[in-house]
């Protein structure tokens, strides 16, 4: 069975697009593949960084969005190594930086 899904890029655009309408903010950090990559969020809130989520499938067939990577109070340098050891096991990799109140649930709401 065939299901249809959007793409990688298009939930990235989404998420851009939202953001932007709700005042807040949106970037691409680093692009993945455009079909299937995975989706790695930097949440922060009027800049202080929140910690790293991740697009992950559930098991109803669906998505959510979990909490991955080093807390948030660990620092951004300690964010950063564990992008880069992803993205070096995953160069597809998507890493967006997300600027907005409760990013978390913006973002499970925009890309689930």
């Amino acid at each position: 069975m065939v299901t249809e899904r959007l793409t990688s890029a298009m939930l990235v655009g989404a998420l851009l697009r939202r953001s932007a309408a709700e005042g807040g903010f949106a970037a691409i950090l680093m692009k993945g593949d455009e079909t299937s990559g995975v989706i790695i969020i930097q949440a922060l809130e009027k800049g202080i960084e929140k910690g790293l989520l991740e697009r992950i499938p559930d098991l109803s067939g669906g998505y959510r969005i979990t909490r991955c990577g080093p807390a948030p109070d660990e620092g951004s340098d300690k964010a950063a190594q564990y992008i880069e050891r992803r993205r070096r096991s995953d160069p597809d990799l998507w890493v967006i930086e997300l600027d907005i109140a409760d990013a978390e649930r913006f973002a499970a709401e925009t890309i689930c």
